[in-house]
C-alpha cells in the first residue's frame, strides 16, 4: 500500500503508511499520476511496481503543500470531457434512514427504502456472483473536479449546497476496454439536498454539481472498516461535525458489485477514458437541519486516507442560458 499526491506545478509525491510525520518523497521522473497510470498499463505492471522502479527522490512536506493549496485532485484527464464523475447511493447501512426522512409522506415504503432493502438482501452475493444493481447517478465530467483547498462553487440557481463525505474510486480504461483501478480517495460529493427533497425525480438535477477529491490517493486494498469525520467550519467556530463509517463492513453492497454495475455498460469502457465513481454515504449535515452558507469550510477526514479534504463553499455567477439559433 502507498499514498500518492499530485503537485499542481508538476510532480508526484509518495508516502507509505508508516510515514506519519507528514513527509513524503517525490517520485523520480514523474509529472502526473495520470501519466504514471498510463505507463503502468502500457508496460503491463502495477502502479506500485512502476513507482518502485522509478524510485523516490527529494523529500517534500505534504501538510505544507496542502496548506498552500499546491495539491491537486490526484488524477485528472488531459481532456475533461473524457473524465466521468458518477456515483451510487443507498449503499451504506443507515443511508436509507436519511434519504427516507427526506421523501417519506406516508407509511408505505418509499422507493428509497425499497432499493435499500434490495441492497441489504442482494448487494453482497456469495461466491463472486453478480448482486442486485444499486441506485446510480451521473454527476458530470472533469470540468466539475475541484482541487483540495479550492472553493466548491454552488450554482446561482441552487437552493442548497451541502457536503457528502464519501470514498471515490479512480479508474482508467485500457486500449482493449479493460478497466484498471488506479486507487481510492476521500471525496466531497457536493449536492443540492433542498432540490432533491422537493421531488425524488429531481435527484438527477441535485447531483449536477462539482465535487472535490484527495488530497491523497490510496494505491492498494481498501480497508474493510473505515472511520472518518465530517465537519463544517463557519469562521472560527465549528458549525457541525459528525463521524461517518465506510468500507464493506458498513455497506450493503460490495465494491466489486458496485464496480460491476457501472462498468457493465460498454459506453463506460471506452479506451483512454477516466472514471471517478463515488460509493455513497450515510452521513450528511442537511439531515441534521444544517444549511451551509458561502464562506463555510467543509472538512472530510479519515486516518485511512492521510491528509483531510478541505474546501470552502462559494456561489457561482449566474449564467446566460439563452440559446442562440444558428
Amino acid at each position: 500500500m502507498m499514498f500518492l499526491s499530485q503537485i499542481k506545478q508538476g510532480g508526484v509525491a509518495c508516502r507509505y503508511p508508516e510515514d506519519t510525520n507528514g513527509m513524503a518523497h517525490q517520485v523520480n521522473h514523474a509529472t502526473s499520476i495520470y501519466q504514471l497510470a498510463c505507463d503502468a498499463i502500457e508496460q503491463g505492471i502495477s502502479l506500485a511496481t512502476l513507482v518502485e522502479q522509478l524510485g523516490l527522490g527529494e523529500e517534500v512536506n505534504l501538510a505544507e503543500l496542502a496548506n498552500a493549496n499546491r495539491l491537486d485532485c490526484p488524477v485528472r484527464h488531459p481532456d475533461p470531457a473524457h473524465m466521468y464523475l458518477t456515483g451510487t447511493g443507498l449503499t451504506h447501512l443507515g443511508s436509507a434512514a436519511t434519504r427516507n426522512a427526506m421523501h417519506a409522506k406516508s407509511e408505505e415504503l418509499t422507493d428509497s427504502m425499497k432499493i435499500f432493502q434490495m441492497g441489504v438482501e442482494g448487494g453482497k452475493p456469495a461466491n463472486g456472483e453478480v448482486g442486485v444493481q444499486p441506485e446510480w447517478f451521473y454527476k458530470g465530467n472533469g470540468a466539475g473536479v475541484i482541487a483540495p483547498g479550492e472553493a466548491l462553487p454552488s450554482p446561482a440557481f441552487a437552493l442548497d449546497g451541502g457536503e457528502e463525505p464519501e470514498i471515490a474510486g479512480f479508474y482508467l480504461i485500457g486500449k482493449n476496454g479493460k478497466v484498471h483501478r488506479i486507487g481510492y480517495t476521500l471525496a466531497n460529493e457536493f449536492s443540492d439536498h433542498v432540490t432533491e427533497r422537493q421531488n425524488y425525480l429531481y435527484l438527477a438535477h441535485s447531483k449536477l454539481r462539482p465535487a472535490a477529491f484527495g488530497p491523497e490517493l490510496l494505491v492498494g486494498d481498501l480497508p474493510e472498516h473505515i472511520e472518518g469525520h465530517s465537519r463544517i467550519e463557519r469562521g472560527e467556530q465549528t458549525l457541525w461535525e459528525k463521524g461517518f463509517l465506510s468500507g464493506e463492513e458498513n455497506m450493503s453492497h460490495t465494491f466489486k458489485n458496485l464496480e460491476h454495475h457501472h462498468f457493465k455498460y460498454d459506453i463506460f469502457r471506452q479506451p483512454g477514458d477516466l472514471h471517478v465513481h463515488m460509493f455513497g454515504t450515510a452521513t450528511l449535515s442537511f439531515a441534521d437541519g444544517v444549511q451551509a452558507k458561502e464562506g463555510d469550510v467543509f472538512e472530510i477526514s479519515s486516518p485511512s486516507f492521510g491528509l483531510p479534504l478541505r474546501n470552502p463553499l462559494a456561489k457561482a455567477d449566474e449564467l446566460d442560458t439563452e440559446v442562440t439559433p444558428l
